[in-house]
């Protein structure tokens, strides 16, 4: 028999695991783990966040130099369909609520079957018109957070929570066809993923003081909480985490009781990572892709080679599973794909990732290089696709009118594309490059200047962009060359020196301001429409996307997401704000 299980987290922190070295967590079930399977110490993502890295998953190739988050595209080869096209019976149970938005509405039909289970992160589930309970928060206020107090009322009991339900559905998955031959089951839960929102007896397992405010969501910015209410956030986290083990622990039981070892692959795995407070931040997205956030677990038990208690410390990826369940079930790969099976003794020298109009970086296990834009308008950017949405919405009658039928690219099947300017959420620029030795500084907490090494480094991502057919925009955008060798005159961290350590700076916390401060009480909105001229130009250009995604958030929380805006110049517009009464 041949069959194949994959579970799969969002947002799971390998930092936070015993297996990678993790202290004072409850994760019992991912040690078992850990002794049962090959663990990859040198794993990293690919394209992110959410969707980019299931389109990666699907497809086994880079999704972000092309275009942004999105659907599966019509001329896209899916893992799952393909293994279904060949007899194999794929089975989807998960509560990832981006799969029932715009952005990801095709990625589901791709199995034979599936299953959904609602409620996270605000998604779009119960109709409630009054105002729900909220208790005292230190939260983030966003459009989400309403709907997610809804949902929490129809949360209380661990059994109705989405992330059981979906291993229930897994599970029963798993024991309806124990006896059948061919089938692969995606056990695919949101959690870690913030709101951290588990029970009550986890978080009294991981010491979570819970008369003080819940503070389970923090705002991808930098740190304005103070040490106590790090370790709070920190603590619900691992809370989620240990309720994340209690179902892996299922699983695993189920394995031993049915003896699936014997003829039944394994991988546990997640898409990203997420940072919890290290090196001031929160989050993802908003910052380089740091080890924390793009540094991934991975546990594969493979039946055929039976390793287990191994670590293995080859260079793998995201777009690697794809191949790896294509080829344990004899399905030939399409030429399309560019990952390589984790069972095939092959092994790449370098891997890129990244998110589309962010930092472009590299890996060859050892370093990892930071290409930022080569100058502040992060220009030019489009997206490549057939399939106009973004997370939560369709493309806008405005974004297609800019839109052009363009060639598409060698793995798009002789399709044309619409080619769309498509401005990312943030710009690398103001964070500069960034080149670190993980060997010898694995924190990443001292960024090098080393032009021998940026330069070996700037020739290394060249070679796997143009393997990956990169748009030539994309060399423009990062100053690099789209022909011939890189050469010492394209390299950046000598320019860009200053940027990187005003980035590294942290924020003004909350304690440093009044209750009635300014940057505390004013909106962006009430900044960017009644005084846009207290603001340094350079700024004031990127806020109007920031505007857009979050328009009530305080200017505190605004320009703690901007590394351009160091802590010095918060007090000056604080002042400036106060002195000008705008309220």
């Amino acid at each position: 028999m041949k069959r194949a299980v994959m579970v799969m987290y969002d947002s799971l922190n390998r930092r936070m695991l015993p297996p990678y070295g993790a202290e004072n967590v409850h994760a019992p079930n991912f040690s078992r783990l850990a002794g049962h399977t090959v663990l990859f110490e040198n794993c990293y993502a690919g394209s992110m966040p959410c969707m980019p890295a299931r389109r990666e998953l699907h497809t086994g190739r880079y999704n972000f130099l092309h275009r942004s988050w999105g659907p599966l595209e019509p001329f896209d080869d899916s893992m799952p369909e393909l293994l279904r096209q060949h007899g194999v019976h794929t089975h989807l149970a998960t509560d990832h609520q981006h799969y029932w938005e715009d952005g990801g509405a095709t990625y589901h039909n791709r199995y034979s079957t599936y299953e959904f289970f609602r409620g996270q992160e605000g998604d779009r589930w119960k109709g409630q018109v009054g105002e729900p309970d909220v208790p005292e928060t230190l939260n983030g206020t966003t459009f989400l957070s309403r709907q997610d107090w809804v949902n929490r009322q129809h949360l209380q009991d661990e059994s109705q929570h989405s992330q059981t339900l979906t291993f229930d559905a897994g599970i029963e998955f798993i024991e309806t066809n124990l006896a059948e031959d061919q089938w692969f089951v995606q056990i695919e839960t949101f959690d870690p993923h913030e709101p951290f929102f588990s029970y009550e007896q986890y978080r009294r397992l991981l010491g979570v003081d819970t008369e003080q405010p819940v503070f389970d969501w923090p705002s991808y910015r930098r740190v304005i909480e103070t040490p106590e209410e790090v370790e709070r956030a920190r603590g619900e986290y691992l809370s989620l985490l240990a309720m994340c083990d209690r179902s892996l622990g299922r699983v695993l039981d189920l394995f031993d009781q049915h003896g699936l070892w014997d003829d039944t692959m394994l991988i546990v795995c997640t898409d990203h990572g997420f940072l919890l407070g290290e090196r001031g931040w929160w989050g993802k997205s908003v910052q380089p892709w740091f080890d924390e956030t793009i540094h991934t677990p991975l546990f594969v038990w493979d039946p055929r080679d039976r390793a287990a208690g191994v670590r293995r410390d080859s260079l793998v990826q995201t777009i690697d599973i794809a191949p790896t369940l294509l080829d344990y079930f004899t399905v030939d790969a399409p030429a399309d794909l560019h990952g390589l099976p984790l069972s095939g003794g092959r092994e790449r020298t370098g891997a890129l990732f990244g998110a589309h109009g962010g930092h472009v970086n590299v890996t060859d296990g050892r370093y990892v290089y930071m290409r930022a834009c080569a100058d502040p308008s992060n220009a030019p950017l489009y997206n490549y696709t057939l399939m106009p949405t973004h997370m939560r919405a369709r493309f806008s009658t405005a974004d297609l009118r800019q839109a052009t039928l363009v060639d598409g690219f060698g793995f798009t099947k002789g399709v044309p594309l619409l080619r769309v300017p498509g401005p990312p959420v943030g710009n690398p620029w103001w964070h500069g490059s960034l080149l670190f030795d993980l060997q010898t500084d694995p924190q990443q907490q001292n960024p090098l200047h080393d032009d021998e090494l940026e330069l070996r480094l700037c020739n290394l991502m060249v070679q796997l962009m143009r393997d990956n057919d990169a748009p030539a925009e994309q060399y423009e955008r990062l100053g690099l060359p789209a022909e011939g060798q890189v050469l010492t005159e394209h390299l950046l961290i000598g320019h860009q020196w200053d940027q990187v350590q005003q980035a590294l700076q942290p924020s003004v916390r909350q304690t440093d301001l009044e209750e009635d401060s300014p940057l505390r009480t004013l909106t962006l909105t009430d900044v960017l429409d009644r005084c846009p001229d207290l603001l340094p130009g350079h700024i004031l250009a990127g806020l109007e996307g920031m505007r857009r995604l979050n328009p009530s958030a305080p200017l505190l929380e605004v320009f703690a997401a901007h590394p351009g805006v160091t802590a010095e110049m918060m007090l000056a517009l604080d002042a400036a704000l106060a002195t000008r009464k705008v309220s």
